[in-house]
């Protein structure tokens, strides 16, 4: 009887182990032995070209559960490296980048181990501006080596006009989300460590690219440069710190420095959560500070980015993006200057202000609790309230908008905060 006992209760141990391994005896088969996965394996495997036709296949707008969903960002992830690799590779050697026709030269240097995670990445912009293009050339040798790193992958890239405005064009954009896909894939960069800096005019291009591509950096540090027209309000989830002269007065650039430290604490105070930020006012320095801006690029590296934050605020610039954070507008919708500011508690979202009448919510497994009802609630009222459906299309669109192997997204919710078509 004490053997029967104890046997049936090895018995049963076994048999959970088992389970909890996922073998045979559970009850769900192995992700990669499921329809989807399996459509979707084979028609990777089908045609080189493939990936072109990818979400109008039917089996990519079919939802998935979490298991399915992990091996199918598994599939597209190695499908979509492997088709990138050989021309990237080339640009990598060649220490370039091009998109549209464009292209930007850059210099590299590497400093200490990779931790855990991978290297850190500095992309760090010249002065200059609208000169000639020998100024600038020696603008960028002096970029290379201002600032050294204890860890990480410090780029200095070299503009790809000598306009005044040359870190703030519209390709820079694209430019830099290439670098950093480049980066990532072929030197072991953390996606989640990139920072961005830049001196004089490099400064005015942190003024401007900050803001607007807050959410494909960790924190920022603008070194004696002129904000322009840009507006911090999209800093509300990037660390950013100032660095101007006391005595840098052309173009009024310490009166500007001034302003965006009274706004910025002003942003802080009323989103506690927000705006993290330091500005510093050096004394008796010029538009040289003799390297005490060192101290902002230790300030800055000590972040890590927050690709879900529970609050976004997205103001478009006049360089427009279809994606911030976890929303996204339609291809061909965004306008300059429009506005959204959401947040979320749990599967809850409030969109507290916006004067864009539809956009997307970009939702994941560790994000939300997909198994539950999704809701939005917008002047009070409830406008959505669902499940969010995890597909391959979503997957897909967002690992090509920016190869960023962090800030992939499983769910694409529609949103319409009015009736009008």
């Amino acid at each position: 009887m004490w053997r029967m006992k104890n046997l049936t209760a090895i018995l049963a141990v076994a048999g959970l182990l088992m389970f909890q391994a996922g073998s045979s005896w559970s009850s769900e088969p192995p992700a990669d032995e499921l329809p989807v996965i399996r459509q979707l394996d084979d028609y990777l495997r089908s045609d080189a070209n493939a990936l072109v036709e990818l979400t109008s296949q039917d089996f990519a707008t079919t939802p998935l559960t979490r298991q399915q969903c992990v091996a199918a960002e598994r599939s597209l992830w190695s499908a979509y490296r492997n088709q990138i690799r050989p021309e990237r590779t080339k640009e990598h050697a060649a220490n370039v980048v091009q998109v549209d026709g464009i292209s930007m030269k850059y210099r590299k240097r590497r400093y200490g181990e990779p931790p855990a995670g991978g290297y850190s990445l500095v992309i760090s912009m010249h002065g200059g501006g609208g000169t000639t293009a020998r100024v600038n050339d020696q603008q960028w040798q002096n970029q290379i080596g201002l600032y050294t790193l204890e860890q990480g992958i410090y780029v200095a890239p070299r503009a790809s006009t000598d306009a005044w405005n040359m870190w703030h064009l519209p390709h820079i954009d694209p430019l830099f989300t290439r670098l950093i896909e480049n980066m990532v894939l072929l030197e072991n960069v953390n996606p989640d460590r990139v920072y961005l800096t830049g001196y004089s005019a490099g400064g005015d291009g942190v003024y401007q690219l900050a803001p607007r591509m807050a959410d494909q950096f960790a924190a920022a540090a603008m070194m004696a440069g002129h904000p322009n027209e840009t507006n911090p309000l999209g800093l509300r989830n990037l660390p950013f710190t100032l660095h101007m002269g006391e005595r840098d007065a052309a173009y009024q650039r310490n009166e500007h420095a001034a302003r965006w430290k009274r706004e910025l604490a002003t942003l802080r105070e009323n989103d506690p959560e927000g705006y993290r930020h330091w500005v510093e006012i050096h004394a008796e320095k010029g538009h040289w500070m003799d390297r005490q801006d060192v101290s902002g690029m230790k300030w800055m590296m000590q972040f890590t980015r927050n690709v879900l934050p529970q609050r976004v605020v997205w103001l478009q610039d006049d360089v427009l993006h279809r994606r911030f954070y976890w929303l996204a507008v339609p291809d061909g919708t965004a306008k300059q200057g429009s506005k959204i500011i959401a947040s979320r508690n749990g599967n809850t979202f409030t969109i507290e202000a916006s004067d864009v009448d539809r956009f997307a919510l970009l939702l994941r497994d560790d994000f939300v609790d997909l198994n539950s009802p999704t809701e939005v609630i917008y002047e009070g009222r409830t406008i959505f309230s669902g499940p969010a459906k995890r597909t391959i299309a979503s997957l897909w669109s967002s690992i090509v908008d920016r190869g960023d192997p962090a800030a992939t997204f499983s769910c694409r919710v529609p949103i319409a905060l009015t009736d009008e078509e």
